[in-house]
């Protein structure tokens, strides 16, 4: 059952995700060379918490950090500890914000100049997967029309695809119906409705599709050790058009 929110629900599902949009911001510019995931949590929380907001993902099933930062091959639910960033790697930054009791959630995955040439296409195709599957999230499209898009962009360059993890429902619960995978058959699955709110986000591998859950019980990483970027907007489908709830408060992207 998909839970359809109105134009005020959605406007404060908006002032969460600006907050989610603002941090992000914030945390793009502080991923530099040697600063620690640690450190970008706290920043992160601190930053959420003065705005009035809550990290939605703190105790979240146990979760013990306000983000969930993935390094390299990780590709979600990494918990932030010690570690340095380092030239040529990439980080996943996964952010929920919950403002007024509603959620907003959105990823970046950034790099830590230089990267390396196949790592740069990997996260640009990564975020060009994400802008189709919100281009397709149209009222009266089918559900499985966003993963086809997704999928399509992901394939021309022969990615893995992750498929245990995907997109979902989002509103007063970070995790609501429907699941959003990203990969699909256009035409298939239940008929998009106005008021639907999804959070889109395409896991893409530069190897194969195979992952498994480290002994943390969190972190997640490629069977083959070979990078995975990571990118999330939360959205709002309306008679007008799509709006991704999850911009920063300028209206820019993260």
């Amino acid at each position: 059952m998909v839970n359809r929110k109105s134009e005020p629900q959605i406007q404060k599902m908006r002032l969460a995700g600006a907050v989610v949009g603002d941090t992000l911001k914030m945390l793009r510019g502080l991923a530099q060379e040697g600063v620690t995931l640690r450190e970008l949590d706290k920043a992160a929380e601190a930053f959420i918490r003065a705005r009035g907001g809550k990290p939605t993902f703190k105790g979240y099933h146990g979760f013990p950090a306000s983000l969930c930062l993935s390094l390299n091959h990780e590709v979600v639910h990494g918990i932030p500890n010690g570690r340095k960033l380092k030239k040529g790697d990439i980080l996943s930054i996964d952010c929920g914000v919950t403002l007024d009791d509603w959620v907003g959630d959105a990823a970046i995955t950034v790099m830590i100049e230089p990267v390396a040439q196949d790592v740069r296409q990997l996260v640009e195709t990564t975020y060009a997967s994400l802008d189709a599957g919100i281009e397709a999230a149209k009222v009266g499209a089918r559900l499985g029309d966003i993963g086809a898009a997704i999928e399509k962009v992901i394939n021309r360059r022969g990615y893995g695809i992750v498929r245990e993890y995907c997109g979902h429902g989002v509103g007063k619960a970070l995790h609501e119906d429907p699941q959003v995978p990203n990969y699909g058959t256009a035409g298939a699955g239940p008929r998009i409705q106005p008021g639907w709110c999804l959070a889109i986000e395409p896991m893409v591998n530069l190897g194969g599709d195979a992952v498994h859950t480290l002994s943390d019980g969190w972190t997640v990483i490629t069977n083959d050790a070979k990078p995975s970027a990571h990118v999330e907007h939360s959205i709002a489908i309306t008679e007008a058009g799509v709006q991704i709830l999850t911009l920063c408060s300028d209206g820019t992207r993260p």
